[in-house]
């Protein structure tokens, strides 16, 4: 068989040890790396369509909200409360929580139940009813932790091990986009899935406006540009786009990472997965800001991102999380997006999103992805030499 149709699992290219004095749950984030190339697909073995759950138009959910919500119940608040008290008095790092210490015995079903459809199903969830104002942010980051564990493996968010991440305005300079992540400013966020299976999105905090909530179904996204541009999905499944690492690196590791947009899973009828961060592609390509190691992107290329987002701005769902809403999205098939906001006058508090960064890996059901971690607890992440996991309770 080809080597870009086979299905065995990727080796990992060096010992994952995990020293417990660093990592407490004794795994470690694996990090951002290059694809297998021999894994990248070219477009004639792409779908002409995609169908099943994951292909989803707005018009599905926008008025039936109870087909992606669920309120907390009181014996579910109940029983979070129960575990975090807990854990708290356990005094375990909150780094090291996991399943099995952070016990949820009648929630445990209904959320095995809704990791399966975030990952394989629609891909997303928004939870309301989450009593961050009466449990105050640490035990409420304890529950919210301690939730997401029942979806997937907590990994690292950038290169100070933030495993607990917090989106919020600290006042940098969103247009220095090859320096900024731009979760620490208040500008607008494009289209883009993050270095994860999942992630988790806790409000805390509103901001005085703005700061909504926009997400597409990828696999729509795909269907619509098949049949409307399929000269733009073509160039964006080719392996010919430089993600830029804003520096987030590890001794010795280059700066870029040369990937597709859209590719497949491994082995026969791959699922497509997309891998977008506009910013992060363009950065790079910046004429004051590339470093000389590429061409600027082609004029093929710059089509295809406007493009891109503006097929996701017109297909996309759009959604506002009140405090004490989770939102819960899979990278694999839903990108998401945020409005601009303007935060409250002090002493009111700013805008204020906890994150999580969830795994998924191969053999608990994740995706089968073309890189040498497929199959690692804690694959993708950011992860820089051996930065410790640490999860702060506020921005930093």
């Amino acid at each position: 068989m080809a080597p870009a149709l086979t299905d065995a699992l990727p080796t990992a290219p060096h010992n994952l040890a995990a020293p417990l004095d660093i990592f407490p749950d004794g795994l470690r984030t694996t990090g951002q790396h290059a694809p297998l190339y021999e894994h990248i697909r070219p477009f004639d073995r792409f779908p002409r369509e995609i169908s099943g759950p994951t292909v989803w138009k707005p018009e599905d959910y926008r008025e039936n909200p109870e087909k992606w919500t669920h309120r907390f119940t009181p014996e579910q608040v109940a029983e979070l409360s129960t575990a975090a008290d807990a854990f708290l008095t356990s005094k375990t790092p909150l780094t090291g929580i996991s399943k099995s210490n952070f016990r949820l015995p009648n929630l445990a079903d209904y959320l095995e139940t809704l990791r399966l459809d975030i990952v394989n199903g629609k891909g997303f969830i928004l939870f309301k009813g989450f009593p961050v104002e009466e449990w105050g942010n640490h035990k409420s980051a304890v529950a919210y932790m301690g939730l997401g564990t029942y979806l997937g493996y907590f990994v690292s968010q950038n290169s100070r091990g933030h495993v607990l991440g917090h989106v919020k305005d600290l006042g940098e300079d969103s247009t220095q986009i090859d320096k900024v992540r731009i979760y620490r400013t208040n500008a607008r966020q494009f289209f883009h899935a993050d270095d994860s299976d999942i992630v988790g999105l806790l409000c805390i905090a509103r901001a005085l406006e703005g700061g909504e909530s926009d997400i597409v179904a990828s696999h729509h996204v795909y269907n619509t540009l098949a049949v409307e541009r399929p000269d733009v999905l073509k160039t964006l499944t080719e392996p010919i786009w430089y993600f830029d690492r804003k520096g987030e690196t590890s001794k010795g590791e280059d700066e870029y990472i040369r990937t597709s947009v859209v590719y497949l899973e491994r082995g026969e009828n791959g699922r497509v997965y997309t891998k977008y961060v506009g910013p992060l592609l363009r950065s790079l390509f910046d004429p004051l800001l590339r470093r000389g190691h590429h061409s600027p992107l082609s004029a093929e290329q710059q089509e295809a991102l406007t493009v891109l987002e503006a097929t996701c701005n017109r297909l996309s769902l759009h959604m506002i999380l009140e405090v004490g809403d989770i939102q819960f999205l899979a990278n694999s098939h839903i990108l998401h997006a945020r409005t601009s906001y303007t935060d409250h006058a002090p002493p009111t508090p700013r805008r204020h999103l906890m994150r999580l960064w969830l795994a998924t890996p191969e053999h608990e059901g994740g995706w089968k992805l073309p890189f040498w971690d497929s199959n690692e607890k804690k694959r993708g992440g950011i992860q820089v030499d051996d930065q410790a996991p640490v999860a702060p309770l506020d921005a930093e």
